[in-house]
């Protein structure tokens, strides 16, 4: 007999909710990768695919196994966890290598290093932006 047939209609559902959210999500990431022109635009929709659309998937088959097998199963939680915390890692690494290279070919499009004119070493860029709008309000 086949496992898949014993399941109660709850498990059944639960399982494929969590199976059509991580596919719709992984889906979302797709559609930026394809949308999106900027590269750095393109890995952050795409890690948030994988990201969600994993624990979403790892969730699925940690109900179906731990049902079919009568004990909470976590094997799928190691892999699950694996592509969830190593993806935003890639994310980081692939960021600032093109960053890097982006600055270093003079990109117009990429921020550049250096700090405003009206601003000092010690200030940051944040701090010069409140004090601008408190001007601005004063005024």
């Amino acid at each position: 007999m086949n496992q898949v047939t014993n399941l109660p209609l709850w498990a059944t559902l639960l399982i494929a909710a969590f199976l059509i959210i991580g596919a719709i999500l992984t889906l979302i990431g797709s559609f930026g990768l394809y949308h999106l022109r900027s590269f750095y635009d393109r890995i952050h929709t795409s890690t948030l695919g994988t990201s969600w659309g994993t624990a979403a998937i790892v969730i699925a088959s940690i109900v179906y196994f731990s049902i079919t097998e009568s004990e909470l199963v976590l094997h799928p939680f190691l892999i699950g966890a694996f592509i969830i915390f190593i993806a935003p890692v890639a994310l980081i690494l692939l960021s600032r290598a093109a960053l890097y290279r982006d600055r270093a070919a003079n990109n117009p499009e990429v921020p550049s290093l250096k700090l405003p004119a009206n601003t000092t070493t010690t200030q940051s860029a944040e701090t010069q932006l409140t004090a601008d709008s408190k001007k601005a309000a004063d005024t």
